[in-house]
């Protein structure tokens, strides 16, 4: 599924970026569902099933905020958020909320396409190849990489598909650095430095699934200066 056959849904108010990205993505192979508000897509995605959802932040009525919530609370359904500027505080707010990437306005439909691929690679969670064993216990975090389920205190840990592929990056190192630049090539599919902020937030939604505090984190450390390193007790 990662190309000619993805179901995107885009949720888009302005009608002349909505109209194009649907062409240009259609053109591509994609299979894609528009709507023009928070509500609209939100009940879109109750009755269509979809791969990844494109989502625009400032909307009418519940904004690309609150919906990026909802759609994270309900699974871990890919999310790319557009923003109409590189704004800190939007991006930082929209990954915080949950989105897996984001495209800054105007978009160039080749960036998006570019970017769904990448999301619906990483949501395919290609088990790594590398030699690990199947079954990780690190104190009370277990990681089953054959099933890709993680457990912590015996119960299942929820976690978005880039979440988990973090975490399969770092604990298959566990004590090595990884650089921000590393995680967005290997997690993010990024072939450029990219946005470390894709990186921080993401950590951070891992740490407070994963942590007992994530303020003080046992397992996702951070390194200043340099990236993360996975420290197993």
């Amino acid at each position: 599924m990662l190309r000619g056959v993805s179901r995107v849904l885009l949720i888009e108010d302005d009608p002349a970026v909505r109209d194009g990205l649907q062409l240009a993505l259609g053109r591509q192979g994609h299979a894609v569902e528009a709507a023009e508000s928070g509500e609209r897509g939100l009940a879109l995605l109750a009755a269509t099933p979809v791969d990844v959802v494109v989502l625009d932040l400032m909307l009418p009525g519940i904004d690309g905020f609150e919906v990026c919530r909802r759609i994270r609370a309900g699974g871990d359904l890919p999310i790319i958020m557009l923003t109409a500027r590189n704004d800190d505080m939007d991006v930082v707010a929209g990954l915080e909320a949950g989105a897996d990437d984001y495209v800054v306005k105007p978009v160039r439909p080749r960036v998006l396409e570019a970017r769904i691929r990448a999301v619906l690679r990483r949501t395919t969670a290609e088990r790594p190849a590398e030699d690990h064993p199947a079954l990780e216990r690190h104190g009370d975090l277990v990681i089953d990489r054959d099933a890709l389920v993680v457990r912590k205190g015996g119960e299942p840990v929820s976690l978005a598909p880039t979440e988990l592929r973090l975490l399969l990056e770092l604990s298959g190192t566990p004590g090595r650095v990884l650089s921000r630049r590393q995680l967005l090539s290997s997690v993010w599919d990024h072939d450029y430095l990219g946005d470390s902020r894709l990186v921080d937030a993401c950590v951070q939604r891992l740490r407070a699934k994963v942590e007992d505090d994530s303020a003080a984190p046992v397992y996702v450390q951070t390194v200043r200066g340099f990236g993360y390193r996975f420290g197993p007790v």
